[in-house]
């Protein structure tokens, strides 16, 4: 187990270490940070000097190494757009991003595995047969075609929700959440509605699948031998063994919500990292689109490491297998 873990980690410290220098080509190649600073009406001896004090006249390998021990600290310098840190600007919408992620995971999960039992269950059922529709439409619509039909229905024509915005939120410490007021959940349920359909969709058919697969196994027909019951038999059996590798993927989709909640954030205007990602990415905000690449791909390492372990506690093939390895 301490091999596993430390594999893990050492793979975890490579793949952060080549994310830093992508990131850090953003300042080599994307613009000159220090014209956007002080203009184009700069003199040559302002800019000069702005290199001097920002470190821009040193190696390469001097100016990534005070990149990485700044980026390990959370430092990533001041936005070119808002002239704040940008370690602040991204603790401010951090806890929405998460929030939004957060609710839409948890109702894919509550949804997704429901219907991807009776899907599995009762596959000739007409009910059966809408779910697979649906999850169809689920996957092929885009994203921001599902918020504006989201939108167009029940903000514009019924007005049962808030079309934007976020709503009102309580300061807990630096961490912000609207989910202990009732505004912040009468604004969230179309955006975690329209970020989760997908990964919804995608778990119903997943589980679907598995639960199919894992029915038709031998020790499912030993079970009906002995003449268990089959409610003993589809979820004591059959659906606690379906769900191993349903918490993979799901582990690698909560990342994927956090990181590509950037549209959804847009459609709704959501006060997250996404929109501050797009608004970067417009004004050429480089600070703030390194900090953001650095924060996903810590995400998606330590989400990865935590399925890996998981997976590893809770499947024992996992654990013969490397056992027998050594």
């Amino acid at each position: 187990m301490f091999a596993f873990v430390l594999r893990r980690l050492i793979q975890a410290a490579i793949v952060m270490v080549v994310v830093a220098l992508i990131a850090f080509m953003l300042f080599q190649y994307v613009g000159d940070p220090v014209v956007f600073l002080l203009g184009q009406d700069a003199t040559p001896a302002q800019i000069t000097q702005l290199r001097a004090d920002l470190g821009l006249d040193r190696p390469f390998i001097v100016q990534f190494w005070h990149f990485l021990v700044n980026a390990a600290q959370g430092e990533f310098g001041l936005s070119l757009r808002q002239g704040a840190k940008v370690s602040r600007l991204i603790a401010e919408r951090f806890p929405a991003t998460l929030e939004l992620a957060a609710v839409a995971a948890l109702m894919a999960l509550l949804i997704g595995i429901p219907m991807g039992v009776y899907s599995a269950l009762r596959r000739g059922s007409f009910l059966s047969q809408v779910f697979m529709t649906v999850s169809l439409l689920g996957v092929s619509l885009p994203t921001f075609l599902i918020g504006i039909l989201l939108i167009l229905v029940f903000a514009v024509g019924l007005g049962w929700f808030p079309s934007f915005g976020r709503g009102e939120t309580v300061q807990i410490g630096w961490w912000t959440t609207g989910l202990l007021k009732a505004k912040g959940w009468h604004h969230i349920v179309l955006p975690a509605v329209t970020l989760a359909i997908f990964q919804l969709t995608l778990i119903m058919r997943l589980v679907r699948a598995e639960m199919l697969e894992v029915l038709r196994t031998d020790y499912i027909k030993f079970a009906r031998a002995r003449g268990l019951p089959n409610r003993v038999i589809h979820f004591g059996h059959a659906l606690r063994n379906t769900l191993v590798p349903v918490m993979t993927i799901t582990g690698l989709q909560l990342g994927g919500l956090i990181a590509f909640a950037i549209i959804t954030e847009t459609v709704f205007q959501w006060p997250g990292m996404g929109l501050l990602f797009i608004q970067a990415v417009t004004f050429a905000d480089i600070p703030v689109m390194a900090a953001y690449l650095c924060l996903i791909a810590l995400i998606f390492v330590v989400i990865n490491l935590v399925v890996d372990l998981l997976y590893f506690a809770v499947d024992p093939r996992l654990r013969m297998t490397t056992a027998a390895g050594h």
